[in-house]
């Protein structure tokens, strides 16, 4: 028992440790951290991807390390030049206009969540409200070089967000050992010994399985 008390101790620590250092990590940058409710998207919004049929990701959401530094901070979708965008969930129009050189759309979903999208012209006018799946506008040239893409980017407050984790499930999955016939977890607790030995703790020689979220 004074073991597993110190592996709980551990365990805490580690935990507190990291909460403050990632409040570290947003602290004077005028960042605002995601909600738990954003970091878990993919479970819980459940969004439509912008283009239809499925597209493919021409380039991965990279952000930078710092807010200062560059990257990339949202991701590029396959598609050809006129390809109707459409509204992954319900909003109102925040911006329309030409950023620099392009037509750039924002969509403001409520509770410090926005969508951007460019290159895409638009008819639409800030204010408009818009359902899930609707016409945002057509896709224009100039993102990707020579080949047409749609740059999709999504950001809680001031801090950008994988949009693929708002239409797919990005968590990873879990190895997980099988129970046996007494419903416990290889022998003993876990396993042999505390939380048994091996690959994790979980018993040396137990059987497992891959879990993968729902």
């Amino acid at each position: 028992m004074k073991i597993l008390s110190l592996l709980a101790a551990g365990l805490l620590l580690a935990g507190t440790v990291g909460v403050a250092a990632s409040g570290a990590a947003t602290e004077g940058t005028g960042a605002t951290a995601p909600t738990a409710d954003a970091m878990i998207a993919g479970s819980v919004h459940g969004w439509e991807w912008p283009l239809s049929p499925k597209p493919g990701v021409a380039r991965p959401f990279d952000p930078p390390l710092k807010p200062w530094m560059s990257g990339h901070r949202g991701v590029d979708l396959r598609a050809a030049v006129g390809a109707p965008v459409l509204a992954p969930e319900a909003g109102t129009v925040s911006f329309v206009g030409t950023v620099v050189d392009r037509q750039v759309l924002t969509l403001d979903h409520g509770n410090g969540l926005r969508s951007t999208f460019e290159p895409v012209s638009s008819s639409l006018e800030p204010g408009s409200r818009v359902t899930k799946g609707q016409v945002l506008g057509s896709l224009d040239p100039g993102h990707c070089g020579p080949a047409a893409c749609l740059h999709w980017g999504v950001r809680q407050g001031e801090v950008y967000l994988n949009p693929l984790s708002f239409v797919m499930d990005l968590r990873p999955s879990v190895l997980l050992p099988l129970r046996d016939a007494q419903g416990v977890y290889g022998s003993g607790v876990f396993g042999s010994g505390v939380y048994g030995s091996g690959i994790a703790g979980l018993g040396a020689g137990a059987p497992r399985h891959w879990w993968s979220p729902p």
